[in-house]
Order: C-alpha cells, then sequence, then structure tokens
C-alpha cells in the first residue's frame, strides 16, 4: 500500500535518510521507533506530501484513503464537540454536507426552476451517503468520543471551550471515525489516561486497514504492532513482531554487528603488523604487495552505533517517619459536585500507592489534598514527622521562569552543585549538548515536565507526590526515571497511565469510584488480578 524507495532527506545540516527504504502492506500494523528528532514524523510528512523526499520515491497504491493524526491540531471553535468530529471524517463528510445543501435548495422558492435537477442530484447524493453509512455517522462518533473519555454534555458543547489536551481527543476521534484504508498515528496516546488508551487499543485491534504509529507507550506497541521500524543513522531497519521482539533482535544484531567488527579489526592489525615488520625486505616483497592489495579489496565492517542512553546515580532520600500521610474523616467537593465524604487513608514509609479511577473521579484532587495544593471541605490531612515531600503536578512546568535556561533553572536550584553533575542529570532527562542553553520559555509541554522532574530527583524528598510524570517523556528517559524510582527508598503517590510504571513501581493500589474508595494490599498486577480489569470502568 504504501513504499518508501531508497529514500533520502536532510534537514539543514542534519541528514535524517539516506537511501532508506520501508513498507507498509494491507492490514499490517507498524510501529516506528527511534530516537527523538531521528525522523519519525518526517516519515508521516512524506506519506502525507507535506514534505518531499531530497532523493528516492515515495509510492502509494492508487485509491487509497489515509488519515493522518499528530500533535497539531489546528483551530477548533463554532461547532460542538460531535460536529467538529463529523466534519473529519472524508468522503462521508463531504457527501453529507451536500444532502443537506440541497435539501435547503429544494425548499427555497427562488430556485424552483431546478427542483427536477435538484431533486435528482438530492437522490445520487442521499443513496451515496446511504453506502457509506452516513445515518450511522453521529452514533458513531459519539461512541468514538465516549471511548476518548468525553462525558455526555461536553459533547454537544463548544468546541472551542476544551482544553489543548481535550482538542487533540476530538482531533483523533476525527481520524478514527474517517476509517481510512490507512491510519497514520503520531503519539496517539499523549493525551489519554488509561481508560482510554484501552479502549484505543481495542478499537484497533478490531481496525482491518494499515496502522503506522509511534508511541512512547511501550505495552501500547506490544500489545498492537506486527511489525517494528526502526530508524536510526540515517537508516531504517525492519524487524517482524512486536516491540519486546524487536529489542531483543536489536540486542542480538548489536552483539555479532560488534564480533564481526571485532574479528575484522584483530585481522586488520595483523595484516598491517606483517606489512609493516616485512616491507622492507626483497625476499618477502611479493607477500608484502599481495598482502597489501588484500586489504584494499577488504569491505570495512562498519564500527558498532551505539546508542548513547545516560545513567544518574540520584542520591538516596533522608528517612521519614513510620507514618508519612493520614487522611481523616476528609470531605472535598466543588460546588454541588462532592468528590470525598468521610475519607480515611494512612500512607506509611516506603509504601507506593498507585491511585486508579475513571476520568473525573478525584484521582488528581486526592493527591493534590496531600500536597496541601487545595484544603478539604471537612477533615484533616496530617504530613508525618521528617517527611520532605516532592510535588509534580502538570500545572509545576508554567512555575518554570521563562527567562532561564535549562542549566539555569537546575543551576538556580542547586547552586553548589558542580556543573559535570548538573550536566549529567540534564543528559539523563534529554537535554544532551547545546539543548542545555534552550530558553525554558521556548521548550514543549514535555520538555518543561522533564526540567521539573530533574530538579525534583536530583536532591529527592522521601515522599514523592507524582500526578502522570511519564506524559511526553520517550522511551529511553522513561526507562532511566523507571529505574531511578524502583531504587527510591522512600515513598510514593502517584497517577499514571502507563502500565509498564504501574506495574514496576506499585505495591498498593487505591481505586476512585463513584460509590467510594476502595484500597488493595498488591500494586496493579495484583490488583488487575483481584478485579479482573486493567483500570475502573473498563470491563
Amino acid at each position: 500500500m504504501i513504499r518508501l524507495d531508497a529514500v533520502s532527506k536532510q534537514h539543514g545540516k542534519q541528514i535524517l535518510f539516506l537511501d532508506a527504504s520501508m513498507s507498509v502492506f494491507k492490514g499490517e500494523k507498524v510501529g516506528l521507533v527511534g530516537p527523538n528528532g531521528s525522523g519519525k514524523s518526517t516519515i508521516f510528512r512524506l506519506v502525507v506530501k507535506e514534505e518531499q523526499p531530497d532523493g528516492g520515491a515515495v509510492a502509494i497504491d492508487r485509491g487509497i484513503t489515509i488519515g493522518y493524526f499528530n500533535q497539531d491540531v489546528g483551530e477548533m471553535a463554532g461547532r460542538s464537540v460531535v460536529e467538529e468530529t463529523i466534519s473529519g471524517a472524508g468522503e462521508v463528510a463531504e457527501v453529507g454536507k451536500r444532502v443537506h445543501e440541497l435539501e435547503h435548495a429544494m425548499g427555497d422558492p427562488d430556485r424552483a426552476d431546478e427542483l427536477e435537477k435538484l431533486i435528482e442530484e438530492f437522490g445520487e447524493a442521499q443513496a451515496r451517503f446511504d453506502e457509506l453509512g452516513g445515518y450511522a455517522l453521529e452514533s458513531k462518533a459519539r461512541e468514538i468520543l465516549a471511548g476518548l473519555g468525553f462525558r455526555q454534555e461536553i459533547v454537544d458543547d463548544d468546541v472551542g471551550k476544551l482544553s489543548g489536551g481535550w482538542k487533540m481527543r476530538v482531533a483523533l476521534a476525527r481520524i478514527l471515525l474517517m476509517r481510512p484504508d490507512v491510519l497514520l498515528l503520531d503519539e496517539p496516546t499523549n493525551h489519554l489516561d488509561i481508560e482510554s488508551i484501552i479502549w484505543l487499543e481495542r478499537f484497533l485491534k478490531d481496525f482491518t486497514g494499515a496502522l503506522v504509529m509511534t508511541s512512547h507507550d511501550r505495552e501500547f506497541l506490544n500489545r498492537l504492532v506486527t511489525k517494528i521500524v526502526e530508524i536510526d543513522g540515517g537508516e531504517l531497519t525492519t524487524f517482524s513482531g512486536n516491540y519486546d521482539f524487536y529489542e531483543k533482535q536489536r540486542a542480538i544484531f548489536a552483539q555479532q554487528h560488534e564480533a564481526q567488527f571485532a574479528r575484522q579489526q584483530a585481522m586488520l592489525a595483523k595484516e598491517e603488523a606483517f606489512i609493516a615488520r616485512f616491507k622492507a625486505r626483497a625476499s618477502h616483497a611479493a607477500q608484502v604487495q599481495s598482502r597489501v592489495k588484500k586489504l584494499e579489496k577488504i569491505e570495512k565492517v562498519e564500527p558498532p552505533r551505539r546508542r548513547k542512553v545516560v545513567e544518574f546515580d540520584f542520591k538516596q532520600p533522608p528517612r521519614s517517619g513510620e507514618d508519612v500521610a493520614k487522611l481523616d474523616a476528609v470531605k472535598k467537593g466543588y460546588g454541588a459536585r462532592v468528590i470525598y465524604d468521610s475519607l480515611d487513608l494512612l500512607i506509611r514509609r516506603r509504601e507506593r500507592w498507585c491511585v486508579m479511577g475513571v476520568n473525573g473521579a478525584g484521582k488528581s484532587t486526592l493527591l493534590k489534598l496531600i500536597a496541601g495544593a487545595t484544603e478539604p471541605t471537612l477533615g484533616n490531612v496530617t504530613i508525618g514527622a521528617s517527611v520532605k515531600m516532592g510535588y509534580f503536578a502538570q500545572h509545576a512546568m508554567e512555575l518554570l521562569d521563562p527567562k532561564k535556561t535549562v542549566f539555569e533553572t537546575l543551576q538556580a536550584a542547586y547552586p553548589f552543585a558542580t556543573q559535570g553533575s548538573l550536566r549529567t542529570l540534564a543528559g539523563v532527562f534529554g537535554f544532551s549538548g547545546d539543548d542545555v542553553e534552550k530558553s525554558c520559555r521556548v521548550l514543549s509541554g514535555g520538555e518543561k515536565a522533564r526540567v521539573v522532574l530533574a530538579v525534583m530527583l536530583y536532591d529527592p524528598p522521601n515522599f514523592l507526590v507524582l500526578d502522570e510524570p511519564t506524559n511526553h517523556l520517550d522511551m529511553d528517559t522513561k526507562e532511566t526515571l523507571l529505574k531511578a524510582l524502583e531504587g527510591f527508598e522512600g515513598t510514593m503517590l502517584f497517577v499514571s497511565h502507563d502500565r509498564q510504571f504501574l506495574s514496576a513501581l506499585s505495591n498498593r493500589t487505591l481505586e476512585v469510584t463513584p460509590d467510594g474508595v476502595r484500597s488493595y494490599g498488591g500494586g496493579y498486577k495484583e490488583y488487575v488480578a483481584a478485579t479482573g480489569h486493567e483500570a475502573p470502568g473498563v470491563s
């Protein structure tokens, strides 16, 4: 369906692809992987003709419809959420619009002389609309929006009132409703909670067209894709299987390449030593000449490329008292809406609580109550002795000084730290080389989140309260953070939509439901086993 044949592409001085090839066949589900900036999004733009290759060709089978979701959703206002969703459904939306126009035209007395022609055109348009499933379009749109977490009252309200993250969900719903032959999804899970991710996973499993996507959610890739295309150093390499299989294969290939390179280097060193030793002796002239020619003809094995993943040895926090946080008969509401009523909770040292709950259940409110970011309506929240808290919330990014660079932000937080340790810290969170000189004003949401996490974890608190800490983190940064937190000896309370993160870090689970709060003695894995579902509200 789609083929990249010997494609070359350069952005400024950066070479993204050099004679790179890949193909996508009917019904395939393909994951695009590679370091940030390697060219994953560029492949999508090449396919939809937003960019042209410098060399080679991008071939797409005739008549193929392509739906492309990216992070740039554009302007949305003036229509309801459901109308905005339907507007992007491709041919069916256009035909529906034409049916509507013709209905008006047939009732216009000024166009009475055209009535016969209008009726004929209306009949054709209506038949096509019916053939494309147009009369079920609104119910399908509402079903998709519900799956992506929209409540009924929001669906019929103005799309312009939504935040950027919710507009992203509308843009995704629009593409899914389109049901194209090929879906191109660039980070579709970035703004979704775990319930919506699980719903999307099921939707895409049932999708019969081809799918090409990028995602920093390892579990999501593992469950969906049957092929991985890796972008690294200008090359595209295809692996059959899911992400875990790709990682194992890549490790095997890297070992084989390393061994092959080492063998050739040893052979070259031996031959060169012979040449150097005997080149001045006439008796060995023929042998020396023969070996020189042999070396000239040998195709050199490229030295192995090692992907640089910076690791950082995070300090262990000071010990807290045994009781870290306690909620006594806490009531919390906003207006007439009561979120918690008579909530009791005790968090003890070294417990790692993950908080589960459907969208809007009050997960972030619980974290705010414990962090002191909001007050209870009734009851008490008590923080224990010797507790040093670190609170990561989405709004924490807004507290960064836009005038400071990344490095100046780290330096301001830790004026006595060495430049080397701060640069290493920045590297761990994806700011290597000149990236540390980026102004906080120009950072993306994900980059700002990484700066806030870096500041928090350099001198870690003994009680971490984290609200979606992995949003926008790439695979390598997420792995580094996961490794650091696995060895963390303090206490944790966190909300996350990342199932790998939930499984690896939690040893207690709190489920927030409309009927009250339930606690589970084990972590996320035990919660799934006990409840039979991966998230509340998901059967």
